[in-house]
């Protein structure tokens, strides 16, 4: 489950990659505060696609793991300081349409009271 305490660690952040890995939407809830925020690493301005509250992060959560059903996030590493923190991965998965993928990316977070407040994705692109 998510942090029982205001402190996030570097555990903290492992298993929420691992809640992704595992498509486990409600695990990945816990770990988020109750008026989150998430930002993709594409979407229709400067900042990617932004979900904002804690249903509609939700939603986006669940589009992204609609869209990727095999995703898997491994080789993270992470690190936190203070009510920050970053996750490294490499995201490999085959979409819907039978397209492979395999990039490196990483996630920029700040943490409120133990929780995930905001999860801003960035990822390389293969050209």
């Amino acid at each position: 489950m998510g942090s029982t305490s205001n402190e996030v660690t570097i555990g903290f952040l492992q298993r929420f990659a691992d809640a992704w890995t595992d498509h486990d939407i409600d695990l990945l809830m816990t770990f988020m505060s109750d008026n989150p925020v998430f930002q993709l690493s594409s979407g229709p301005n400067i900042d990617g696609m932004k979900y904002s509250g804690y249903e509609d992060v939700k939603q986006g959560f669940k589009a992204v793991l609609d869209k990727f059903p095999n995703g898997k996030w491994v080789e993270a590493s992470h690190f936190v300081a203070g009510d920050r923190g970053v996750s490294e991965w490499t995201f490999a998965s085959t979409d819907n349409q039978g397209i492979e993928s395999k990039v490196r990316g990483c996630d920029i977070f700040t943490f409120e009271h133990g929780k995930i407040s905001v999860k801003n994705s960035f990822r390389k692109i293969i050209i």
